[in-house]
């Protein structure tokens, strides 16, 4: 079977609104994936992050190896299964208790799964950060917690922004996982229109364009703001030695 580009273009303009439909909420995935996914993210890397001192009472190192423990198990289940069993998995097992719909159940899942990726990313980047910087932090009377919050955190998302950005645009990709819970994202959408008019080589030609064009926007988007933030590091250390 050989690819036609005229019926692919056929294909393209008697479906773009389906597409379309499906383009907007795979950008939709994407988005709300990766912000709160950064956002579990955070959490769980902060309290992998955070260090059992010997001068903390029995209770405090009970509480924080808690969180180690639960952190540690969190990212191997949810990094070490792929996401369309969880999608299935989750969604059957709560429905009853929290009375989801299946889009609803794929916003949860996949910043759950984007969450345990973040909080590895958050983890790297907090160890790479400067040891002076905590040293000067509790020069000045910060305590553990606030060293952690207003100090390191905020460097650690300058210094993981590259990997940051690039599970923004593996969401792109990874949400069409979710077609198993029948959300009209771009694959499940792509599989609609093959279904109906039986070109499959295509349909599917159609829709590895489309991702490789919302993955490209996304590549170029976030190498801008990366530039931006190199700029700014630059002028205030400009300005510093000025």
């Amino acid at each position: 079977m050989q690819l036609d580009l005229s019926r692919a273009l056929s294909i393209f303009i008697d479906n773009f609104d389906i597409f379309l439909n499906g383009i907007l909420n795979t950008i939709l995935f994407a988005i709300v994936g990766t912000v709160f996914g950064l956002l579990i993210g955070l959490v769980l890397g902060g309290i992998k992050a955070i260090k059992i001192e010997e001068s903390d009472t029995l209770i405090i190192k009970v509480l924080k190896k808690i969180g180690h423990i639960f952190t540690s198990v969190y990212i191997f289940v949810l990094r070490g299964t792929p996401m369309m069993i969880q999608a299935v998995f989750f969604y059957y097992l709560l429905r009853d208790l929290v009375h989801w719909d299946m889009f609803t159940a794929g916003l949860y899942i996949i910043s759950a799964n984007t969450g345990a990726y973040m909080a590895e990313i958050v983890r790297s980047g907090i160890q790479s950060t400067d040891i002076g910087q905590t040293e000067a932090a509790k020069s000045l009377g910060f305590g553990n917690m606030q060293t952690l919050f207003y100090i390191i955190l905020p460097q650690a998302i300058k210094n993981s922004f590259p990997s940051i950005g690039n599970q923004l645009i593996v969401n792109i990709k990874d949400s069409s996982m979710l077609n198993v819970l029948s959300i009209t994202e771009l694959f499940f959408q792509s599989m609609s229109i093959a279904g109906s008019n039986y070109s499959y080589v295509e349909t599917y030609f159609i829709s590895a364009i489309l991702y490789l064009i919302l993955t490209s926007i996304a590549y170029i988007a976030l190498n801008y703001f990366e530039n931006k933030l190199n700029d700014t590091k630059v002028n205030k250390h400009m300005d510093m030695c000025a």
